[in-house]
């Protein structure tokens, strides 16, 4: 199995393991030594003071000082629905951004298959940009 499949199966595992029988969403990076960090979005009763599912593992790559290289959300709407992969939103993409433009991120694709891009893929424009900088 490729990394981008192992990555994929360690947020299905999670979700499986955290929210058994219901709906429920988690992420899953690589980094550069190799490890496996994975997370879900933590409960809150305040909409507002929510985090998305990647926040725990990008947390943990920078406590680890260990750049992240992928990164992958899965979420399903019940035990019995089909996972679906989650491209980040612009948010988390910007801390993508902070490893750089190979970061492999997964993305939402109409036959939900298992498909990473770069961010610079994503973000073509880029407002690095303008600090002469490129993504």
């Amino acid at each position: 199995m490729n990394i981008e499949n192992t990555l994929y199966q360690a947020a299905v595992e999670l979700v499986e393991k955290r929210y058994p029988k219901g709906a429920g969403g988690a992420a899953a990076v690589l980094t550069k030594s190799g490890k496996i960090l994975t997370s879900i979005a933590p409960d809150t009763k305040n909409d507002a003071l929510s985090l998305c599912m990647e926040v725990g593992s990008y947390l943990e790559a920078h406590k680890l000082n260990d750049p992240v290289t992928h990164s992958i959300c899965v979420t399903r709407e019940g035990a019995d629905s089909n996972f679906i992969i989650l491209t980040p939103c612009g948010v988390y993409q910007e801390r993508l951004v902070h490893w750089g433009g190979n970061v492999l991120a997964a993305n939402t694709n109409p036959q939900n298959k298992v498909v990473f891009k770069h961010l610079r893929e994503l973000q073509p424009h880029h407002w690095s940009a303008v600090n002469g900088e490129k993504l």
